[in-house]
């Protein structure tokens, strides 16, 4: 990316199990420039609040652990690294343990403006370093960077999504590991949208539908539509 250019910020949302964390990664790969996962953020608070003892339905005690979250991400999509207070716990914060506690976090509405803040710095941080960011998770197209120069909704039945989160959490999509997976997945996006839009794309935001692509053809879809509303191929920003 030559001094002049805008950096190429992609702005994904969705709901759980579309494939938003891989598609972005993959993407962000593909394009050359830096990753960022909001979702990250509020697992690695909900890690950082049991790990201090706090209390996840004592809102405020959670609002002040969000304000000193001592959090380091890494941007390479291909390594990506979570840790907290110096702790590796890029595998801790995808335990079940996590994931059923998590919506605590996410929907206490004190915590949200603080990590949606650190959300938006982070942006524009990587996006100066790699020339661009490709940034997923709620309120992302909409809270976060409603002026990203793409944002995109990838959304999928769910049917797939359940399908999807099964193969990833369980190792197979059998009835018995679909049946174990749809309470996190469904309530997950129950909870989360009490306080966040990710169903239906507001204005500007392009809608993908993966139901029916496997993970090469959602990555394509994306990339096609970074091609056609920035003018951006995987290419241009290296």
């Amino acid at each position: 990316m030559s001094r002049d250019q805008t950096p190429l910020t992609i702005a994904i949302d969705g709901p759980s199990g579309s494939g938003k964390s891989s598609v972005s990664k993959a993407v962000a790969d593909r394009l050359g420039v830096g990753y960022l996962d909001t979702g990250a953020m509020y697992r690695a608070l909900t890690w950082w609040c049991l790990d201090q003892g706090v209390e996840l339905t004592d809102e405020a005690a959670v609002v002040i652990a969000a304000q000193a979250l001592p959090l380091e991400l890494a941007t390479d999509p291909q390594d990506q690294r979570v840790l907290v207070g110096g702790t590796d716990v890029t595998a801790d914060i995808r335990t079940t343990a996590i994931s059923s506690e998590v919506s605590k976090v996410a929907t206490n509405t004190g915590v949200r403006p603080i990590l949606q803040q650190a959300q938006r710095d982070r942006m524009t941080a990587i996006a100066a370093e790699t020339g661009g960011v490709v940034a997923e998770g709620r309120d992302i197209t909409t809270v976060v960077a409603p002026d990203a120069l793409v944002r995109i909704l990838l959304t999928a039945s769910e049917d797939a999504r359940l399908r999807r989160r099964s193969a990833e959490v369980h190792g197979n999509a059998d009835e018995e590991a679909i049946a174990a997976t749809r309470d996190q997945v469904l309530r997950r996006d129950r909870d989360d949208s009490a306080v966040s839009q990710f169903t239906v794309a507001a204005d500007g935001v392009v809608t993908v539908d993966t139901s029916d692509l496997d993970f090469d053809e959602s990555v394509e879809a994306v990339l096609a539509v970074v091609a056609s509303v920035a003018g951006h191929t995987q290419s241009d920003t290296r």
